[in-house]
């Protein structure tokens, strides 16, 4: 039978498993069709299996009563109900761990098993269909009782069937043809064994082995529950690899802390899965009705993401904790929760209000991308928020300075009524600049309004100011700002009383402004003073990975907005997309993909759908080279062919998803964060 064969060959083994009871596990008679058959039919008419010769299993007869009592059609063939494409490629990007675990031992079964008329089901926790495999005959004929990816076989839904009883019953369980609530799927046998997560031991899932009535063995159960507890080993190693990850990750935040200071490591599903002795000691105190026990949650996670806004995601009693995202791969993988030895600063001044956690939040959501370059900008901006000096923004034009210094704003901001004023130095002229930025008392000059009128530093008093282009200031005005920065407090043109702000200045520029006081176009002093520091923000074409994000990004904004379906875009225009240096950055991006989205007629991007002088721009970057140092030798030959192969694979896959980042780690069968990896690793060698 299929179990001794299964059991033959490794590396599965009934050695050192305890085969749990089945919920079907009753002493009796064997089973007979025409009876059960009888005992059904009574049971639609009065009510009652158990009649005069009649012989039910007590979980099968218990089944029955709660499909009666949810309405299911005893008549029907098979699942009623199977998701939308779109749902399904959700379900599918929840359970990514579930599915990715169960790959191997999937396909190992599937060998054993060869043509033996059995297909494999794996279903998420409500027995909605994931993935199938096995015999080929077997899965075709489950589509006429829609035993197929995206079908629900809940008990609610289809009845009595091996995936719905065994989620109900938590316990694994075989359901044998006519003991089948739906007349329908009665020339089926069924046999499913739950799949526990090994964090808290919820079922996650069912794996179910389904065929013809030939394929009936009660033994079969025991080849559930083995491939059940392979898929939990799978799944158990996977956390503790990520588990390992993350403590790695830590690491490089330790030695900002004292010796004193409590730590507690959190996954991505907002789990604790490592904490400090001293992390208990203070936990105690501020958190007590909490349990810090290793797997409890801390932190709200929507499958496997945690929020961006980590703070208002913990519990009240730890928001004035200093909390940071753990990356691994350029993706948020984790967090670490420090419960320090002494008050944050901050927190002894004022606490952050919820408005402004909610405008951090929206600022950070602001700026697009998954890059290594992108996450370092934003980690120390967030840094330099804390603070009250200037900061000083660089980087090219379109790189998006402007959402940089709204960060710097978000991130300083207590009550989230702080002002934040944006003004562009080069936007307006010369005479005028004086005016716009300090103010101006009645008359002060040619042009100015008889009732005087303040400047944008008295406007922004209490909150942040940001300068763009600060390079563009002529000479002759930068003493007044270096006075005011220095005096904190600004003199209107034409009146000398002082009017005191509090402002901090965020300038932004697209110029070397070291050249500039070497060429003698800016002052030195004025140049030290707002650049205490200095960030500078990549360029797109250093940001590996990100314009494939940015694409999807802009192509669904934009498809919202105008109310038309995204665009799909072609391998080669996909490629001109990659390959293209991005003079502009992100706002040409944006402006190109707005361009397709309102002009291209066919919904698919081709090559003839860009730009001229953006194809042939495109066309004239070198193709992707070997890695640097690269030396074709017969060991790494083998190794080069397989990166090559696995690469274009990849590219492939973008492309051939428009640029959708999700839908192709789908198709290739990688996590999202596996592909974001793995862009990386092959763009970083360009």
């Amino acid at each position: 039978m299929l179990t001794e064969t299964f059991m033959a060959k490794p590396p599965f083994s009934l050695e050192g498993y305890k085969i749990p009871e089945a919920a079907d596990a009753e002493q009796g008679r064997p089973y007979d069709e025409r009876e059960t058959n009888k005992a059904w039919e009574n049971f639609l008419t009065f009510g009652d299996a158990k009649g005069e010769n009649a012989l039910v299993r007590g979980v099968i007869e218990e089944s029955w009563q709660r499909s009666i009592k949810s309405g299911v059609n005893a008549h029907c063939r098979g699942s009623s109900f199977v998701t939308s494409p779109d749902e399904l490629y959700e379900l599918r990007l929840k359970n990514d761990d579930l599915l990715g675990s169960s790959a191997h031992t999937f396909r190992r079964v599937a060998e054993v098993l060869g043509d033996a008329a059995t297909m494999l089901v794996i279903t998420d926790r409500n027995g909605v269909v994931l993935d199938v495999g096995g015999d080929q005959r077997t899965i075709d004929a489950g589509h006429d009782i829609r035993l197929e990816v995206g079908a629900a076989w809940g008990e609610t839904v289809t009845g009595t069937n091996g995936i719905g009883t065994a989620l109900v019953t938590g316990k694994p369980v075989h359901v044998h043809a006519a003991e089948h609530f739906s007349e329908g799927i009665k020339a089926w046998t069924c046999v499913g064994s739950p799949i526990r997560s090994p964090i808290d031991g919820s079922i996650i899932g069912i794996i179910d082995f389904s065929g013809p009535q030939a394929i009936f063995h009660r033994h079969n159960i025991a080849l559930a529950v083995i491939a059940a507890n392979h898929i939990e080993l799978a799944l158990s190693e996977k956390i503790r690899l990520e588990r390992i990850r993350l403590l790695e990750a830590s690491i490089s935040r330790m030695p900002g802390m004292g010796s004193a200071d409590g730590v507690v490591i959190l996954d991505r599903f907002g789990r604790v899965i490592h904490h400090n002795d001293m992390a208990r000691v203070r936990w105690q105190r501020i958190a007590e009705s909490i349990d810090l026990g290793i797997g409890n949650r801390i932190l709200p996670s929507q499958d496997g993401r945690l929020a961006k806004d980590l703070t208002n995601g913990l519990p009240e009693g730890l928001r004035e904790q200093r909390i940071e995202p753990l990356l691994v791969d350029g993706v948020v993988q984790g967090a670490m929760l420090v419960l320090a030895a002494r008050p944050r600063a901050s927190s002894a001044s004022a606490q952050v209000s919820p408005i402004a956690r909610a405008a951090l939040t929206f600022a950070k959501e602001a700026i697009v991308g998954c890059s290594e370059a992108l996450a370092q900008a934003v980690e120390k901006v967030e840094r330099a928020a804390l603070g009250r000096t200037a900061v000083l923004l660089e980087g090219e034009t379109g790189v998006g300075k402007e959402l940089f210094a709204r960060l710097v704003h978000a991130g300083g901001q207590k009550t989230g009524k702080e002002p934040f004023v944006a003004f562009n130095c080069g936007a307006v002229s010369k005479e005028l600049l004086g005016g716009e930025l300090f103010g101006h008392a009645p008359g002060a000059y040619t042009g100015a309004t008889r009732e005087g009128k303040p400047g944008r530093f008295e406007f922004a008093n209490g909150g942040v100011l940001s300068l763009d282009e600060i390079g563009e200031m002529p000479l002759d005005l930068q003493p007044y700002l270096l006075r005011v920065l220095e005096e904190r407090a600004v003199y209107r043109l034409g009146d000398n009383k002082p009017r005191p702000v509090d402002v901090r200045l965020v300038a932004s520029t697209n110029r070397n402004l070291k050249q500039e006081v070497a060429e003698g176009r800016f002052r030195k002093d004025l140049y030290f003073r707002i650049g205490v520091v200095k960030i500078t923000i990549p360029p797109l074409r250093e940001r590996l990975g990100d314009v494939e994000v940015l694409i999807d990004h802009f192509n669904r904004q934009f498809a919202e907005s105008y109310g038309t379906q995204p665009l799909r875009f072609e391998a080669a225009a996909m490629e001109l997309m990659r390959r293209y240096s991005w003079p502009g950055n992100v706002r040409e991006l944006r402006n190109l993909i707005e361009n397709l989205v309102l002009m291209t007629l066919t919904g698919v991007v081709t090559p003839r759908d860009l730009p001229e002088d953006f194809v042939e721009a495109a066309a004239q970057q070198p193709s992707m080279p070997l890695p640097s140092g690269h030396r074709s030798t017969p060991e790494n030959d083998e190794v080069a062919r397989f990166d090559e192969v696995e690469r274009r694979a990849i590219e492939r896959a973008v492309a051939n998803a428009g640029g959708n980042i999700a839908a192709a780690a789908e198709k290739l069968g990688l996590s999202r964060a596996t592909l974001y990896r793995k862009l990386h690793q092959y763009r970083s060698r360009t």
